[in-house]
């Protein structure tokens, strides 16, 4: 979505296309689409926060194998 402010010159809004409303197949279709990308999303950040935790639980290992 464009934001219009007072410095825009009009060439930067006149393209500006209005979209027509989603029949409900569409719409229905729409939602599946981005409920995909937001659970694909979830999955990387728990993938990620995991590794991230065995990460921080090796070190942590380690450290006491060094001090211990």
């Amino acid at each position: 979505m464009v934001r219009i402010n007072s410095f825009m010159r009009f060439y930067e809004f006149a393209t500006i296309k209005t979209t027509k409303p989603l029949n409900p197949a569409q719409a229905r279709i729409a939602a599946l689409k981005r409920n995909v990308e937001t659970g694909q999303a979830a999955l990387k950040r728990e993938k990620d926060l995991q590794r991230m935790q065995k990460d921080r639980e090796a070190q942590r290992k380690a450290q006491q194998r060094r001090t211990g």
